[in-house]
């Protein structure tokens, strides 16, 4: 029997607003620990830089990971597995809580980063396969926030549970919104799954697993002198290995894991690519603007994270003005316009000065949450805006695995670009103009990404941005349900 329209409205709003909460856990627990390395270092007894092997081993379990989650939702049903995912990040987050040791940290980050390899593609599909097309920028904007709200959050909220509490509570606060995350699925959430379940492609999980694992390791290490630059060449080298022999392998057999030829629909091409360029000018922008502010500004890390959590509060005004905004002007003319409009006011991070006044920080980081909280809503809702709806799955997979990467290799290439900068001058302290070549590079990555929008379309994704209003009224219930 069809839901009745009551019950498909309230599921279209509560399906991204619980999806979103559980995904701002997940975003939330990446960033906050970050600020509680030293504090967590001095506790375990270990050096911060080994510590670091907290946030790399929870990013490589991610990585390995991601591939197999759109199988094992459409084999389990995307309730049971979105809910399991939750249940297993709450577990690791716990025994990360608990742990006493560097390896037993280690172990607990892997067992979250499993659990978090499910929660964002399967979070998303749920979303992709219970909005019709015509709500899903609504939708998206709802779980684009906790994307932009985590990296901001996170720092000042870590920054307050390291200097009031214990660095434990960072891992013990995921407990109840796990556990109000887990019934609200159960009550809310329909148990999603495929009808024809194809045979899982166990060696392109194999090489899928290694070469993401090579490469965001290979990332992450980058710039920062802990590993030998050979050995992290290396690495990085056998992932890129990796990837080609999945490539060779997918063309091979007819249900690889990760379907590739998802990128010949132009509109899930062009997100995925420009979108990657993109991210990659925004993945180290919380790196930066929190060693700015600490390193060379000298703010604690509390006032640090209040400082930038402003762009929290363009994202959160966002979430109001997307529909209409895609919806009147499209897609190609709010990417590419909104793309340039985010890299210049990321290029003027470059001139903030210790004596800049506090109100012009805070005006530039409101700004800037609000454009890239925008575009990431346009690129999340375009990407699917042609994929038939039994590719949702594969598209949802295969979106995060190269978000991952644009991420990694982003903050990667930020650091980097500090640390030859810093090299450069001679100095043994990073000051203001260290910052400029980084802000400026990625300013100008974000700035190229609007090229890739220019081929677009002028009515490309009309139909999920609304614009397309003679096609939709033509449509009946029953066709909208059966299509979206």
């Amino acid at each position: 029997m069809s839901p009745t329209p009551s019950k498909i409205s309230a599921l279209e709003f509560l399906a991204p607003m619980i999806v979103g909460c559980a995904l701002f856990m997940e975003m939330l627990d990446a960033t906050v620990i970050s600020t509680a390395l030293p504090a967590m270092a001095k506790s375990l007894h270990e050096d911060p830089i080994k510590l670091n092997l907290a946030i790399t081993s929870y990013l490589l379990s991610l990585a390995v990971f991601i591939p197999i989650s759109g199988w094992m939702a459409d084999r389990f049903g995307a309730r049971t597995v979105f809910r399991t995912a939750i249940i297993i990040f709450t577990t690791g987050s716990v025994f990360c809580g608990f742990s006493n040791s560097l390896p037993e940290l280690v172990a607990s980050r892997i067992l979250q980063g499993f659990g978090g390899a499910m929660m964002v593609p399967v979070g998303r599909l749920i979303v992709l396969k219970t909005i019709a097309k015509s709500e899903l920028v609504t939708a998206m904007s709802y779980l684009t926030v906790p994307a932009v709200l985590g990296p901001v959050v996170g720092p000042p909220v870590g920054g307050f549970i390291v200097t009031y509490y214990s660095w434990r509570w960072i891992f013990f606060i995921n407990v109840p919104i796990g556990m109000i995350g887990i019934t609200l699925v159960t009550w809310y959430i329909p148990n999603i799954r495929e009808d024809e379940v194809f045979p899982l492609d166990f060696r392109g999980f194999l090489l899928t697993g290694l070469g993401l694992a090579g490469l965001v390791s290979g990332f992450e290490s980058i710039g920062r002198g802990v590993i030998p630059a050979s050995i992290v060449m290396c690495v990085m080298a056998a992932g890129g290995v990796c990837m080609a022999l999945y490539i060779l392998h997918a063309r091979r057999i007819d249900y690889p894991i990760i379907d590739m030829g998802l990128l010949k629909i132009p509109t899930f091409l062009v997100a995925t690519l420009g979108g990657g360029l993109f991210r990659m000018g925004i993945g180290a922008l919380p790196f930066l603007l929190a060693m700015l502010l600490q390193v060379v500004f000298g703010l604690s890390p509390f006032a640090s994270g209040m400082l930038t959590f402003t762009s929290a509060a363009g994202a959160l005004f966002m979430k109001a003005t997307a529909t209409p905004i895609i919806r009147r002007l499209g897609f190609r003319s709010v990417l590419i316009s909104n793309g340039v409009l985010s890299a210049f006011i990321m290029m003027s991070y470059a001139l903030f000065r210790p004596t800049t006044p506090h109100f012009l920080i805070v005006l530039a980081l409101l700004s800037g949450g609000f454009f890239r909280s925008l575009q990431f809503t346009a690129l999340g809702t375009l990407a699917y805006a042609d994929v038939p709806n039994s590719s949702m799955s594969g598209a949802s997979t295969l979106s995060s695995m190269a978000q991952q990467l644009f991420l990694s290799l982003g903050v990667a290439l930020g650091a980097m670009l500090l640390h030859m900068s810093l090299k450069a001058s001679g100095s043994a302290h990073l000051t203001t103009h260290d910052f400029m070549p980084a802000f400026i590079v990625m300013g100008v990555l974000a700035l190229l990404s609007s090229l890739f929008f220019i081929p677009l379309e002028y009515h490309a994704g009309d139909e999920v941005s609304g614009r397309q209003r003679g096609v939709e009224l033509s449509r009946t219930p029953q066709t909208v349900t059966e299509a979206d």
